[in-house]
């Protein structure tokens, strides 16, 4: 019997190609795939910009030791600079990418941050390759997790007509949609309004934007919805159905519709023993001069990476007639303060952190404001480490292995480890061994209301929260749960929000200006913010290497 394509072991580039032109004709758009591919390739290689070694002796300064610092700092290895990479964080590495183990062996964990791959991410792709680390699938062959609305259980696949639609207000002709052509109608209808080259700048970043795409960056998703001539009870249930469009109705309809357009959430993918493992990959990747990843490049002309953690930049300056760049940095420990002088310096933090950051002289007037108002949303997770699967376990609505649960109860989505998604049977994958649950994953409102409860009580509220959406009996998870652990992305001190999400106008106004260079052509930026990917290591990576691009072919043109 053949393998499904998104049930198949570290896909090949042809593919993962498959599946977006299969996902995209079942959405009857195959037209956008060669702005979809093109789009989220990774850029050129950095030698297209600058021959190897020929930054040999220059400074760079990386603040931020996330993916987008790291992977800048990989590329400009190759043109022999001499790379510092200030990471505040001096417990963990990875930035938003954070993966915890309840084991030391590390059997037993899960993803507090990024944790999947849509095989249309092809930048994430890239350094997975390269890196040759190991993927497994998360989707599923068939879904039956459970949607909990309304006081109402139900499986995905009741019907969500018969059993939703009377409990909410709907008018007479919503009353008479189904459910799936609804939802299309406020998520893609508009969209498919558009034709295919319009359609792709939802995920460009443009100097200009065409005027049918203005609506779309400028308008909420609660303003679309209602424009579209959806009423207050259909908002509602989109609202309860889907509990990431609900806890987010104040954001850019853009960047709800984008993900639709490059189909995230139909085949992806997780990395083996931990996502953490890609950026331990390229820290390792610093220490070793004779790697493949840098394939012809002879060692003599690479250049020197230092990793230097618990260094958090409370400065950057730029003295009047001097061309180099000052970091101030504070040791988060001791508090000890150290200055350095860089050539070029790349930032590769949230403005959520940014903002604290002395800044002399000032960035351009609309990058400062970006850096005051750019929008961050806070997400909260919780995870479970249980005695045994329950949700593995066959009861009255049958076995769940992988996907997730939603809610409109706060904490939103619950979900279910996918390592045993690919189990031929039970005597090879038992429910009766420990399993790392993701018992609450929210945003916004949710994250903040339930992420700030006292902890005792929020682990009780969780606790009893998944036990509704699974009808079992209050009291049933106290044999099971052995252990817990809960991140507010909030108020992690070094990154104070989950993602980017822009606001309606944001795009417009600040999403081009936030991507240009400062002081000169001696400070590029990099980081999720700035990506049309919010919120996924795609638009991390991309931006590590074009900011990377951009400093090279900088340096070399002022050669020439």
């Amino acid at each position: 019997m053949d393998i499904p394509l998104n049930q198949v072991l570290n896909p090949t580039k042809e593919q993962r190609q498959e599946m977006i032109r299969n996902s995209l004709e079942m959405a009857g758009r195959p037209e956008d795939y060669e702005y979809i591919v093109r789009l989220l390739s990774p850029p050129p290689d950095i030698t297209n910009y600058a021959r190897p070694g020929e930054l040999r002796g220059v400074k760079i300064g990386v603040i931020g030791g996330g993916l987008a610092g790291l992977s800048a700092a990989f590329e400009l290895r190759k043109l022999g600079a001499d790379i510092t990479i200030l990471d505040a964080n001096d417990n963990r590495i990875g930035g938003r990418v954070y993966t915890y183990y309840f084991d030391s062996e590390g059997k037993y964990y899960n993803e507090f941050g990024a944790h999947r791959i849509p095989v249309t991410h092809e930048t994430t792709w890239h350094y997975i390759n390269l890196f040759g680390l190991n993927t497994r699938p998360l989707s599923l062959r068939q879904r039956n997790n459970f949607l909990y609305v309304h006081n109402t259980r139900l499986r995905t696949s009741d019907s969500i007509e018969q059993m939703l639609y009377p409990l909410y207000n709907l008018t007479p002709q919503e009353q008479n949609t189904s459910w799936a052509d609804l939802n299309d109608y406020a998520f893609l209808y508009p969209m498919m309004q558009l034709p295919p080259d319009i359609r792709s700048e939802l995920i460009q970043i443009l100097p200009e934007y065409s005027p049918e795409y203005l609506p779309f960056m400028n308008n909420s998703v609660r303003q679309t919805l209602e424009n579209l001539g959806l009423s207050q009870g259909a908002i509602s249930l989109i609202s309860g159905v889907d509990p990431g469009t609900g806890a987010l109705l104040d954001i850019s309809y853009a960047e709800s519709v984008q993900e639709e357009y490059t189909v995230d959430y139909r085949n992806t993918f997780t990395i083996e023993g931990g996502i953490v493992n890609l950026p331990y990959a390229f820290i390792q990747s610093f220490f070793t001069d004779k790697l493949p990843q840098y394939q012809t490049i002879p060692a003599s002309q690479l250049g020197t990476v230092t990793y230097w953690p618990g260094q958090t930049v409370t400065g950057i300056y730029q003295p009047q007639n001097s061309s180099q760049i000052i970091l101030d940095h504070r040791n988060v420990q001791d508090l000890s303060r150290t200055s350095d002088a860089f050539d070029y310096v790349i930032c590769a933090i949230p403005f959520s952190t940014l903002r604290e950051v002395d800044i002399k002289p000032r960035f351009s007037n609309p990058k400062m404001q970006a850096i005051l108002e750019y929008n961050y949303t806070n997400s909260q997770k919780t995870f479970f480490l249980c005695r045994e699967r329950f949700w593995e376990q066959n009861t009255d609505y049958g076995r769940m292995v992988g996907g997730f649960s939603q809610t409109d109860l706060p904490i939103q989505y619950i979900f279910y480890p996918g390592d045993h998604i690919l189990c031929p049977d039970l005597s090879s994958c038992s429910p009766n061994e420990p399993g790392v649950l993701i018992a609450s994953y929210n945003y916004h409102l949710n994250a903040t209301r339930v992420g700030n409860m006292q902890k005792s009580l929020r682990f009780e509220y969780i606790k009893e929260s998944v036990e509704e959406v699974h009808g079992l009996p209050r009291g049933f998870l106290d044999s099971i749960v052995e252990d817990h652990k809960t991140v507010v992305w909030d108020n992690e001190p070094y990154n104070r929000g989950a993602f980017a999400e822009s606001l309606p106008g944001q795009k417009q106004l600040f999403a081009y200006e936030m991507l240009k260079p400062e002081f000169n052509q001696k400070i590029f930026f990099a980081g999720e913010h700035l990506s049309t990917k919010h919120g996924w290591m795609q638009g991390a990576l991309h931006t590590g290497m074009d900011a990377a691009n951009q400093l090279a072919n900088s340096f070399h043109s002022q050669l020439m």
